[in-house]
């Protein structure tokens, strides 16, 4: 009997695997419209194509958008909303008339490749659950209709808190109040070939264990194998909450006896501020989170279960949505603010093209904003002594001087020994007192270096950590035989004095 079953479990496997062991995984982004100051379409698709986002998730099927994205080749899931879906559940012709409008009018321009037919329904509208089969059966009825079914997948993101006792991952099972609406749903994914949509959020799971759930377990920082989670049934050692989630999902799939259909994830990411309850929603580990996210998905590294498979994601999300209600937290999931400056750059060496993967000719080294005066006229005594930066332009009546500020000046100064050392890692800290920034310092005829030609492009950072403490990185500047710079009266020299 235990061959038969370890048998029917290898099949299992291989069944799954099968699927989309060909595939390659991408890197998505959410796009959410709760701005208060909402770019424009076509300055989000700017946006896109200089981030080299190929994938992208709409809440909606907003006309603007889907022009706007027309002949880009990004492909585009589009979202039935929540509230439309009563009356597409209810109606073949309703659904009908809603395919007509939103893909085919713009198909195949615009590249829309999924369609998520809700969000979260059956967690966040209950009383929809009894129509949602069928509005996904009559989404595809329309798309066979327009013959568009085998290049349009249809599917509807689903909660994570639907899959209960999900550690250890063989033990999980969906909550089966919903097996009524989700054993028929699985069927049908299964029989049109579509994924199991799933959003996952490590975030909340570390924040509800009450500290049961390390944060590096949470963060996919490596652990020591006496510290990762052992699956006691299969044996099988989870290093991150992400992976120990995805198999979840399928050993509750298969606990419904469905062993075939993909898992999609349709949100994933880490918030960058919280309220003060939330102290771990930090920039640093939304950046930690989403660039091991990236490196993980794009180096197809699968989960314990079913390694090497693909588990495309999408990250929630492009920008801030500052209009959001609930915690600080909620507002604060973007990479990107409403004006496309990056929240973080992040850390994403060997990841391949998303995200622009080379930003050596858009990122500029700044005085960090609220930098200890003092520590930043030593750092700017260093660069314009033995750092050996030409501050001649910073001279009163030159084109630097203004605004004559030590934070501005020290700018100017962190940029050109940034450039000087050709980027390199440790080239932009000055004792803590610099930072990496994607966003050009030149201003009116004062041209730093590197900015001449790309007017400031606002890209998102896939260079390696700039923390003195990466390896490969510089030493620290140690300022213990600084040099002072002092003005003449007319301002007109520079003068060390070596102290």
């Amino acid at each position: 009997m235990m061959e038969i079953m370890t048998l029917v479990l290898l099949l299992l496997v291989l069944t799954v695997s099968a699927i989309s062991a060909d595939e390659e995984p991408f890197i998505g982004v959410n796009i959410g419209t709760e701005l208060s100051d909402m770019p424009h379409p076509t300055q989000v698709v700017s946006l896109l194509k200089a981030q080299q986002l190929r994938n992208v998730r709409l809440y909606n099927a907003d006309r603007g958008m889907l022009l706007a994205l027309a002949n880009t080749g990004i492909r585009v899931a589009i979202t039935v909303p929540n509230d439309q879906l009563l009356g597409i559940g209810q109606s073949n012709s309703t659904a009908a008339n809603w395919v007509s409008q939103n893909v085919v009018a713009h198909y195949p321009a615009t590249n829309i490749t999924t369609i998520c037919v809700g969000s979260e329904v059956l967690t966040s509208m209950p009383n929809v659950a009894p129509v949602l089969l069928n509005a996904l059966k009559y989404i595809q009825s329309a798309l066979v209709a327009s013959n568009l079914d085998r290049q349009i997948k249809v599917s509807t993101p689903i909660a994570s808190s639907l899959i209960l006792d999900s550690f250890p991952p063989s033990q999980a099972f969906f909550n089966r109040t919903w097996n009524p609406v989700l054993v028929p749903m699985l069927k049908f994914l299964q029989s049109t070939g579509s994924y199991f949509m799933l959003n996952v959020y490590p975030y909340f799971d570390y924040m509800q264990s009450n500290g049961v759930i390390p944060l590096d377990y949470a963060l996919f920082k490596p652990l020591p194998a006496n510290k990762e989670a052992v699956d006691a049934n299969t044996l099988l050692h989870y290093t991150n909450v992400f992976d120990a989630m995805i198999d979840a999902a399928y050993f509750a799939m298969a606990d419904l006896n469905i062993t075939n259909v993909p898992v999609l994830v349709t949100e994933s990411g880490w918030p960058s501020k919280g309220d003060s309850n939330e102290p771990d929603a930090t920039t640093d580990n939304a950046n930690t989170y989403n660039s091991n996210l990236i490196r993980h998905v794009l180096k197809k590294t699968g989960t314990p279960k079913h390694p090497g498979m693909a588990i495309s994601t999408y990250i929630y999300e492009l920008y801030n949505e500052d209009m959001k209600a609930g915690p600080l937290s909620e507002k604060n999931w973007g990479l990107f603010d409403a004006e496309g400056k990056p929240v973080y750059i992040l850390r994403l060496t060997d990841s391949g093209s998303v995200l622009t993967n080379d930003t050596t000719n858009q990122t500029y080294c700044s005085a960090k904003e609220g930098a200890d005066a003092k520590m930043l006229q030593a750092a700017l005594d260093w660069a314009c002594g033995p750092g050996k930066v030409d501050c001649a332009p910073l001279l009163q009546g030159q084109a630097c001087y203004e605004p004559d500020t030590v934070s501005a000046h020290a700018t100017y100064a962190f940029d050109t020994y940034y450039h000087q050392m050709g980027k390199t890692p440790g080239s932009c800290d000055f004792n803590g007192v610099a930072t990496i920034t994607t966003t050009s310092p030149s201003h009116g005829s004062c041209i730093f270096p590197g900015s001449s030609d790309r007017n400031g492009s606002l890209l998102n950072g896939t260079i390696p950590a700039m923390d003195s403490k990466s390896s490969g990185a510089s030493d620290k500047f140690v300022y213990s035989n600084a040099f002072s710079m002092v003005k003449t009266l007319m301002g007109a020299l520079w003068i060390v004095v070596v102290l």
